[in-house]
């Protein structure tokens, strides 16, 4: 089935149909991107903590810097979007990510580490807040929930990422490896750019689903408090996503003693069970319903970083990654969704900036835990907010968001 029998209400004779499926091929192409790039950067980390003599500890505080630049950019890019449009700023910080993934391996001390990587993290926020609100003004237009689609581009470009990154972590260094990744990034830039600068953000068509997340909605405290609920679930999930970018290959390395290659390929295990997961997420939403998916994806989640962390050995604690990806897929997803069907484009918002939060701000998190008690166990964190997460899906089974 082609793309464009697959743009739901908007109809193939529509005149806007072609001009849409381009603009999700585009946009879907800066979510694999960020994936992408993220990814390269994440597994060379272990080489860069080495290379800066960094402890956990400080490499947590260096990685903190990701999480300031990226609050920082998030806090100002919804005004960037609304001034110079979604569009315009998802391009600029297409160019700038790359362009500052090169900075991690040209320092050599914890400090340094942290400022560039504010510039990094800057970058990194930029682009997230604004393909997303590129991405809601699409699903919008278009009629159909499609956002996990994105998600799912963002997850396979970090397995790609990660996987690449295995099988030249023990050829390149990190500086050369990070210089192509960053010449790739700048060249699918080129090529997306093109389609985000002609085309303008899309504007719903005449048959605008009901509260599909644009009409007017009047949001009162109950709402405000349910979409901050939903908005926890997703930074409960975003937390493990985070910290297995940040800290996989390390635990492997230090932990279970991988070799290097196999350590990198950790991340890539999550991440592609992760693609998996959210590729069939419609399905599994259809014949489970949303209470069932967030409940049965937590405690799946749980279960699996439980063995990835305390596991012995290399290969189980890559079987728990990947059951760990297949359980936190969709959970992201469900939680934006049903914030948006309470509020709007503000839930939508809120719930994403808390779930990117949660990214950024666990893996410092996970190293300062790491030097009080053990990185394996400050991995099991991971799993009690997976937890978490199924708990609030069900307490919060009877809450309407039609």
């Amino acid at each position: 089935m082609s793309l464009l029998n697959k743009l739901g209400s908007v109809s193939a004779d529509d005149p806007r149909a072609a001009s849409l499926a381009r603009l999700r091929l585009a946009i879907t192409a800066f979510f694999a991107l960020d994936g992408f790039v993220f990814a390269g950067w994440v597994v060379r980390i272990p080489a860069v903590k080495e290379q800066t003599g960094a402890s956990a500890s400080e490499l947590g505080l260096a990685l903190l810097g990701v999480s300031a630049g990226a609050v920082i950019t998030m806090m100002l890019t919804g005004r960037l979007c609304r001034r110079f449009g979604s569009h315009a700023v998802t391009v600029a910080c297409g160019v700038l990510l790359p362009l500052t993934v090169i900075l991690p391996p040209l320092t050599h001390s914890p400090l340094a580490l942290g400022l560039v990587l504010l510039a990094f993290g800057a970058a990194y926020g930029g682009i997230n807040v604004a393909m997303n609100s590129a991405a809601v003004d699409l699903v919008g237009a278009l009629g159909r929930p499609i956002m996990p689609s994105f998600h799912a581009a963002f997850s396979l470009g970090g397995m790609v990422g990660s996987g690449l990154g295995g099988l030249v972590a023990a050829h390149l260094t990190p500086t050369k490896h990070l210089m192509a990744i960053a010449a790739l990034g700048l060249i699918v830039t080129a090529c997306a750019a093109p389609t985000l600068l002609r085309h303008p953000a899309p504007v719903p068509a005449d048959r605008t689903p009901r509260n599909g997340g644009r009409e007017p909605v009047r949001i009162d405290g109950r709402t405000r408090l349910l979409v901050l609920v939903f908005g926890l679930i997703a930074l409960c999930t975003a937390y493990g996503e985070g910290a297995l970018a940040d800290w996989s290959a390390l635990h492997m390395e230090q932990d279970l003693h991988a070799h290097p290659g196999i350590a990198a390929a950790s991340y890539s295990c999550f991440a592609f069970a992760m693609t998996i997961g959210r590729l069939t997420g419609t399905t599994l939403l259809e014949r489970l319903g949303r209470t069932r998916t967030l409940v049965a994806g937590g405690l799946t989640g749980a279960f699996g970083m439980l063995l990835g962390s305390l596991a012995p050995t290399v290969w189980l604690a890559l079987i728990g990654f990947a059951i760990t990806g297949i359980g936190l897929a969709n959970l992201f997803p469900v939680a934006i969704e049903r914030a948006g069907a309470l509020a709007g484009p503000t839930g939508v918002a809120a719930a994403s900036t808390l779930g990117y939060g949660g990214m950024l701000l666990g893996p410092p998190a996970i190293g300062f835990m790491a030097d009080w008690f053990s990185l394996s166990a400050a991995l099991t964190s991971v799993a009690l907010l997976a937890a978490v997460a199924a708990t609030i899906g069900f307490a919060t089974r009877h809450v309407a968001t039609n």
